[in-house]
């Protein structure tokens, strides 16, 4: 999606404007209020807005809430804010209950044209006269009432004198249509629900097919963009653009959903893990929503580099998870401090250190970015290092701590373990090392190598911090057309919590803060969990990467 770069949807667009059948650009992007956006909606996003942008066009914001059982307010301001956080500005803000009365009236026009009836058909029945993909469906009893009589029933239907089911407006079309879209699709149900934008004046509501190309049509949107399982909705989209008279006449064309290997790209079963409680709600780091990639720490830069990298094609292919990550390492690389963090501490003492002497220690806070510039690290006689940086009885080739090995300290000086302390149990409590002051960082020693370079914080000056330490929460990608449950292959080993230590100069972080911990990788401090006390690190992404652009 860059500037110079085109795909099938810009080809078509520049042909338009080329041709004079289009004098202006305007998308849209049009939640339905009922869920978090995830990253497949990103993708919707960066196209509707970057398409719009590159031709000087202008991009709405809709909310499709034409379904009151299920939407909220608050996903509405979940979902601007979504937006307003990848970097988008919208140029009008509008709801489908804004056109409520128009759609009404549409409908109307529809009945006295004789292109839509009142149906009392149970929504089985409706389903059974459908037919299959391979059998035409057949005409609803009540599909020849009179206009008068439809026209009456419809008033009755918006008046409330129905009962939810009992009745529903279907336009009239042709149940031996090939495409079953157009048999006769339902285009009104009663629903006595209270809606979050208009309250109590409606009882009927327009289904989605119905209500969507009157919103475009009445926006001046000229291109729908939309993802690819609406294909076959475009020839209702087309009839109802038609039958309903529509000055404006957009024109809808359809692009390839993103799916990511170990995420479930379904509000349905996004809003399942959360109402069951798998998750701590729809902002969990574990989750594929824009919200819960944001709480991890990724950022806008690296979501939206990844969705053009994805590019814009007819198809649906799944897209490797390892990819996102890629582009989260890389637009932190240079951004993100370098930091040392212990996460499973083992107490080192260095018996030779003098006892109450402390030294500050100067340390790069980013290498590849040196503008960034130096910190001050406190060293002395105790530190933490990771347990998993010792054993006591190594394999060949462990370079790290183990009885008699050197070892160098970043930053610091090397370090060679003398001495084991256990507990009771036998568990190693505690490593007695010595070490050279012959060999601080940066003095030019030359006189020996070490092959190992261990991380640490001094015991002293240390921050407690708590750090999440994530895995995918979905153990396979899903094939969407299974019955076996997704909830099935939840990773019950998705989040580990481990309590440890940072640098002193980091007992100031704020929310969303970002740092690299060395040979740990990237981490974003919590914005729900931390506190003044003790700070929460989500880790974002391991440093290394397996995958290639």
């Amino acid at each position: 999606m860059e500037h110079n770069s085109s795909n099938f949807i810009k080809s078509i667009i520049k042909e338009d404007l080329e041709t004079g059948k289009r004098d202006k650009v305007v998308t849209r992007f049009p939640p339905e209020p009922n869920g978090y956006l995830h990253i497949g909606h990103a993708k919707s996003i960066v196209i509707n807005f970057e398409t719009a942008d590159e031709f000087n066009g202008k991009t709405n914001l809709r909310f499709d809430d034409t379904n009151p059982l299920k939407e909220d307010t608050e996903y509405v301001e979940a979902i601007k804010e979504d937006v307003k956080w990848l970097g988008y500005d919208w140029d009008g803000l509008f709801f489908a209950s804004d056109y409520f009365d128009e759609m009404y009236n549409r409908a109307v026009l529809l009945i006295k044209k004789g292109k839509a009836y009142v149906c009392d058909l149970t929504p089985e029945e409706i389903r059974e006269y459908r037919g299959t993909l391979t059998e035409p469906g057949k005409d609803s009893p009540y599909r020849d009432r009179s206009a008068d009589e439809n026209l009456e029933l419809f008033e009755k239907m918006k008046n409330g004198e129905f009962e939810n089911g009992s009745k529903v407006l279907r336009a009239k079309i042709d149940m031996s249509s090939p495409n079953i879209n157009l048999r006769d699709p339902i285009i009104y149900r009663v629903s006595h629900a209270t809606h979050h934008n208009t309250g109590d004046k409606w009882c009927i509501y327009p289904m989605y097919d119905f209500a969507h190309p009157i919103e475009d049509a009445l926006e001046g949107i000229t291109h729908s963009l939309c993802t690819v399982e609406f294909e076959d909705h475009r020839p209702l989209y087309e009839w109802v653009l038609e039958e309903c008279e529509m000055a404006e006449k957009p024109q809808q064309i359809e692009f390839g959903r993103l799916n990511i290997t170990n995420a479930v790209m379904s509000k349905r079963k996004l809003k399942q893990l959360v109402d069951e409680q798998f998750v701590d709600g729809w902002d969990d780091p574990r989750m594929p929503t824009v919200s819960g990639l944001r709480r991890r720490g990724y950022t806008p830069e690296s979501i939206r580099q990844f969705v053009k990298e994805t590019g814009v094609s007819k198809g649906s292919g799944i897209v490797d998870s390892a990819m996102l990550e890629h582009f989260v390492r890389e637009d932190l690389k240079l951004k993100a401090p370098r930091t040392m963090g212990v996460l499973k501490p083992l107490k080192v003492i260095i018996t030779n250190y003098p006892e109450n002497e402390v030294e500050m220690l100067d340390a790069e806070i980013n290498p590849e970015n040196p503008e960034m510039g130096m910190r001050q690290i406190p060293f002395s006689r105790e530190i933490y290092v990771e347990q998993d940086d010792f054993m006591e009885d190594p394999p060949k080739k462990y370079f790290r701590l183990f009885p008699g090995n050197e070892v160098r300290l970043k930053h610091a000086y090397f370090i060679k373990c003398e001495e084991v302390i256990k507990d009771a149990e036998g568990n190693v409590i505690e490593l007695h090392c010595t070490y050279d002051k012959e060999t601080k960082s940066g003095s030019g020693f030359t006189g020996r190598k070490v092959k190992g370079t261990i991380h640490w914080v001094d015991a002293k000056h240390a921050v407690p911090a708590e750090f999440r330490l994530y895995e995918p929460l979905i153990l396979d990608s899903e094939d969407e057309n299974t019955d076996k449950t997704f909830l099935d292959n939840v990773n019950e080993n998705s989040l580990e919590i481990v309590q440890g230590f940072i640098e002193p100069n980091m007992k100031d972080v704020q929310a969303h803060d970002k740092f690299q911990f060395f040979r740990h990788g990237y981490f974003n401090v919590d914005p729900k969990h931390s506190t003044s006390e003790k700070a929460v690190f989500n880790r974002i992404v391991s440093l290394k990467s397996s995958f290639k652009l």
